[in-house]
Formats: structure tokens, C-alpha cells, sequence
């Protein structure tokens, strides 16, 4: 029975700790390749381990098996938004929107605040869609195309990217892990975004403040010939103009109408093939069919740009659902290590040790953001993150008097942001396949991400911003920390 597997803390430890040993020896061995089969082949054992541990604690493998086949449901949908984005990145570059985002962005983007500016743009992009994921695959993949051809520092461009779309992510209501966490804990949308403000602002300017230092120092490194040879050639290869942002425009205000993930991304390929189709040059002598049938193939396998420019063909050539083959294998066997995990009764004994650490009333947060660090680590998916750090804590927090946001605003801070920084977690294989760089290439430089949880620990142990529920018969006053509190977050007497 499920209830009854309780391996020994020791023993539940075992797996994630020769995960973490492979892991090491697949990146000093293979470096970059890692993530191309050997981190795959670590978390496949691991797994195996698990359910060996399970296996011997009384679970059969058809259980172990079920579990696992859970979990892969879980991701059925995030590995179909994957392989759309991998095509809506391949048709987007062939119909000309990203070449014409790199074209227009290189004037906008100047060098001497070069990834503090593109930080704010991806941070705009990503309020309004809600998506760090179609941001990044869409804004995030010409900015790098920029970097690469000025000679920028493309791990600190990573890092800038991903600060903008989490930031924004995070913040939009339109976000779904924004609605997840406030739905966990039955929270209010709103208030709990205004409750994420106390940590996400000052980490937002943290970022902000260091990245402008950063492209100041890194100006001098811009290379303005060879970005204005790729300009030009973009310029002739394509045709540039503002009407290719009309699918960048649907696709922002289907997000905003709160359309389906899936039908987003489906119908902004679809506008996309129309806009290639409409706007750029083709061989007089290619038929309807044959422009048609080119761009049914990249979507599948990708946009190949021939050039005698080995620049813009290393920017350019990219996307297609095939290129995220590799992601999605990690994400299959990060899944099955996952459902293992859980099975066997390893991961909840590793989160119950911590939840047994936390007796200090605020210690409850600092457990809360270590479950949600641990789940993103051993689990691999940042809604699990959310879930499993919301679901465990709710009613012990409820117990201790605080409010519900305080908790949602934790699994944000240290659930959401930092799943990026997880070799093989979902969201750390998606952005690395998408902006062509490992993630512990770009994980050091990823600023917001790293802040935030720091951020929250801060606030935590000097009880700035920690609110509690009023008290039935108890004077409830505003707390000392809360001077530019909203005016309805109050903090109740507490009995001793």
C-alpha cells in the first residue's frame, strides 16, 4: 500500500544522491553533450534505484509503473507546447519576424545598456503574454541572435533573458503558475501578486541594477561591424517591414483573451506560414504547393538559412519540432526518476525531514521554499514545485495564523523562478534547447532567479512583510515593516 512505504531517511536519500554523483561525472566527462543522452541515462538509474528501494519496501512494479505513467500524463501538455514552440521558432525565422526583431532590435538595443535593456523588453513581453516560455522562444531567440552577432557574452544574454520572461511570468495574471500557486492555497489572484511585489521588485531591481553594470563594462566588446554586416544581409535576404509583427500581435492578444496554451502557439504558426507566405520572396517558379510543402517541413525539422555568412547561418538555423527531440527525451526520464521517487515513498520521506525541521512560526516558509527547491531538483517539473509545496505546508500554515499569500508568494519565489536553474527539470531543458546554451552555462547570470529566493529568505528571518490572519477579539495593527502595505493586509495580535 501506498501509506505504508516509509524508507528510512538514509535509505530515501540513496538515489538522489548517485543522481547527483552521475550528474557530476556527465558534465566534467561530457561538458555541453551532457544533457545529449548521458544526464538521460543518470536520471534512467536513479530511477531504476528508486524503485529498486520501493521494490524492496513492498511495492510491486505494476505500482511503480502506474506511478510513473502519472507522471508522464503530467507533461503530455508541456512537451506538446515544447515541439510548438520549436516550430513556431523555425517559421517565424523563415517568414522573416525574428530576422525583422533582430533587424529593428539592433537599433533599439544599445550596446552601452545592451542586456539590462533586454531584460526590460523580455520583461514587457512576458507581463503581457504570461508566458516565459513562448517569450523566450520568440523575443529571447533574436536577442540572442544579436549578442552572437555583436560578440556579447551569450551566457550573460541567457541570464538577462531569462530574468525578463520570469519577472514577467511571474507577475502576469495571465501566467499560469502565477494562478496555479494563488489557486493552491485559495488565495486571491491580485492580492497574491501584490504579496510577490515585497520580494520581486527588489530582485527585479537587483538584476536590473547589475546587468546595466555589466553592459557598460561589456559596450566596449560590442563588435558594430559584423552586426552591421548581418543587418544588411538580413536586409537583403528578407523582406523587413513592421506588418511582419501582425502574428506577434495575435498571438499577444489571443494570450490576453486567455485562449489555450496550445491554440496560442498552433494558430501563431499558422499566421506565421501566412505572413512567409505573403511577404517573402520565393522562386518565381515555385507553386503555391511547393512554398507550402517547404514550410510544412520546417515546422517538422527546422528553418536551414544557406548564406555565405557563417554568422547568420549559425543564427538563423534553428528550430523545428525535431530539434526539441533531445528535450524531450530528458523530460521523459526526468519523469520517470520522478514517479520512482514518489513511489517508493523516497520523496516525501526527504520533505517530510524537512517539514520536521521547521518549529519557529516563520521556519514554516524557509520549508516551504526548500520543498519547493527539492521538488524542482528531484521532481523535475516546476508545477510540482508549486503543488507539492503549497499542498504540504497549507494547513500548518493556516494553524500558525498566517496568510495564505505568504505561502503562495513562497512557492513562487522559490518554486517558479528557480526551475530554470535544474539541468533537467522541464523549464531548464526547454530554455536551453531554445537559446542554444547549457544550463549551467547561463544558470550563474540568471540574476532575478538567484535574488528572489535569497530575497525571500531575507524577509523571512527579519519578519519584513510576514503577515498573519486577524484574530477574532484581538486588536489587529498594521505591521512595522508594512509602511507601503495595500491598506487591506493587516497583522493580528498573536496569543504567545
Amino acid at each position: 500500500m501506498a501509506g505504508t512505504v516509509r524508507p528510512t531517511f538514509w535509505l530515501a536519500v540513496v538515489p538522489l544522491f548517485a543522481l547527483l554523483v552521475m550528474l557530476s561525472l556527465a558534465v566534467s566527462i561530457f561538458g555541453d553533450n551532457a544533457t545529449g543522452g548521458p544526464v538521460q541515462v543518470a536520471l534512467l538509474v536513479a530511477g531504476m534505484l528508486a524503485g529498486a528501494i520501493g521494490f524492496l519496501k513492498g511495492v510491486s512494479w505494476k505500482e511503480l509503473e502506474s506511478t510513473v505513467e502519472t507522471y508522464f500524463g503530467m507533461v503530455v501538455i508541456p512537451v506538446l507546447l515544447l515541439l510548438c514552440i520549436g516550430g513556431l521558432i523555425a517559421v517565424w525565422i523563415a517568414a522573416g519576424i525574428i530576422p525583422a526583431l533582430i533587424v529593428i532590435g539592433s537599433d533599439l538595443l544599445h550596446p552601452a545598456i545592451f542586456y539590462v535593456a533586454a531584460m526590460i523588453l523580455c520583461s514587457i513581453v512576458a507581463l503581457a503574454t504570461g508566458s516565459a516560455w513562448t517569450t523566450a522562444g520568440t523575443i529571447g531567440v533574436a536577442i540572442i541572435g544579436i549578442a552572437q552577432a555583436s560578440g556579447l557574452s551569450l551566457p550573460m544574454t541567457a541570464g538577462a533573458i531569462i530574468s525578463g520572461v520570469y519577472f514577467g511570468d511571474k507577475l502576469s495574471p495571465l501566467s499560469d503558475t502565477t494562478n496555479l500557486s494563488a489557486g493552491m492555497v485559495g488565495a486571491d489572484l491580485f492580492v497574491h501578486v501584490r504579496y510577490m511585489l515585497w520580494t520581486t521588485i527588489p530582485a527585479y531591481l537587483l538584476a536590473a541594477l547589475l546587468f546595466l553594470i555589466f553592459s557598460l563594462n561589456g559596450s566596449a566588446q560590442l563588435d558594430t561591424a559584423q552586426l552591421n554586416s548581418l543587418v544588411q544581409e538580413l536586409r537583403g535576404h528578407f523582406r523587413i517591414g513592421w506588418y511582419l509583427f501582425a502574428p506577434m500581435v495575435l498571438l499577444i492578444v489571443l494570450a490576453i483573451l486567455r485562449a489555450p496554451p496550445l491554440v496560442v502557439l498552433v494558430t501563431s504558426i499558422l499566421a506565421g506560414i501566412l505572413t512567409g507566405l505573403l511577404a517573402q520572396p520565393y522562386a518565381a517558379a515555385a507553386s503555391f504547393g511547393e512554398r507550402l510543402s517547404d514550410y510544412w517541413s520546417i515546422v517538422a525539422t527546422g528553418y536551414i538559412y544557406e548564406s555565405g555568412s557563417p554568422v547568420a547561418s549559425d543564427i538563423l538555423s534553428r528550430g523545428g519540432m525535431a530539434s526539441m527531440m533531445t528535450t524531450v527525451w530528458l523530460i521523459i526520464s526526468a519523469m520517470f526518476f520522478s514517479g520512482m521517487m514518489e513511489r517508493s515513498g523516497c520523496l516525501n520521506r526527504i520533505l517530510g525531514a524537512v517539514l520536521g525541521l521547521m518549529r519557529r512560526d516563520r521556519s514554516i516558509f524557509l520549508g516551504a521554499g526548500a520543498t519547493a527547491l527539492v521538488a524542482n531538483t528531484v521532481a523535475a517539473d516546476q508545477y510540482l514545485s508549486i503543488v507539492l509545496s503549497t499542498r504540504m505546508y497549507a494547513a500548518e500554515v493556516k494553524a500558525r495564523g498566517f496568510r495564505p499569500e505568504m505561502l503562495s508568494r513562497t512557492a513562487e519565489d522559490f518554486g517558479t523562478v528557480t526551475s530554470v536553474l535544474v539541468p533537467w527539470n522541464t523549464c531548464g531543458v526547454f530554455m536551453a534547447s531554445t537559446l542554444g546554451l547549457a544550463t549551467w552555462a547561463y544558470a550563474p547570470f540568471c540574476l532575478f532567479n538567484i535574488a528572489s529566493p535569497l530575497i525571500s529568505c531575507i524577509l523571512i528571518i527579519s519578519g519584513i512583510s510576514v503577515r498573519y490572519l486577524p484574530v477574532a477579539g484581538l486588536p489587529v495593527v498594521k505591521s512595522d515593516a508594512a509602511d507601503s502595505a495595500p491598506q487591506d493586509e493587516v497583522v493580528a495580535i498573536k496569543n504567545p
